[in-house]
């Protein structure tokens, strides 16, 4: 038996948000965007769409969290779905998660950076916009 976040499989939003705020909230602070972030992300039966999505880098963000906030929409699909394609969550062996948790090991891909280039060219975009 695999271990599973939750005791859920990967289509249930509370392993696969938890997986996708990792991403996100990597791709900004090794881009350099913030020191310290946070990401929020909340669903509900029935919407593909998160009803809510925030990013809250405690002030120590090189550009406004309302900045991240937008670029982070336009680069990550949100959905479900999406998610669960993108990360390769139907293709882990979960039980790797038990041997060396969930984050911080290269053997999982939302470990990955694979986004940082066009999250880089989104908030340049909305950076842009501001000035």
């Amino acid at each position: 038996m695999e271990a599973e976040l939750c005791g859920k499989d990967p289509t249930k939003v509370d392993r696969s948000g938890a997986y996708m705020a990792r991403f996100i909230a990597k791709h900004i602070i090794w881009g350099d965007f913030a020191d310290e972030c946070e990401v929020a992300l909340s669903y509900a039966i029935g919407k593909a769409n998160p009803v809510s999505f925030s990013i809250n880098t405690f002030g120590s963000g090189t550009v406004s969290d309302e900045i991240l906030t937008k670029a982070c929409k336009d680069v990550f699909n949100l959905k479900p779905a999406a998610i669960i394609e993108h990360l390769r969550l139907r293709d882990i062996s979960y039980s790797e998660t038990a041997t060396y948790g969930h984050f911080s090991s290269v053997l999982f891909p939302w470990e990955s950076l694979d986004k940082y280039d066009e999250l880089k060219k989104a908030v340049e975009k909305y950076a842009d916009r501001k000035n």
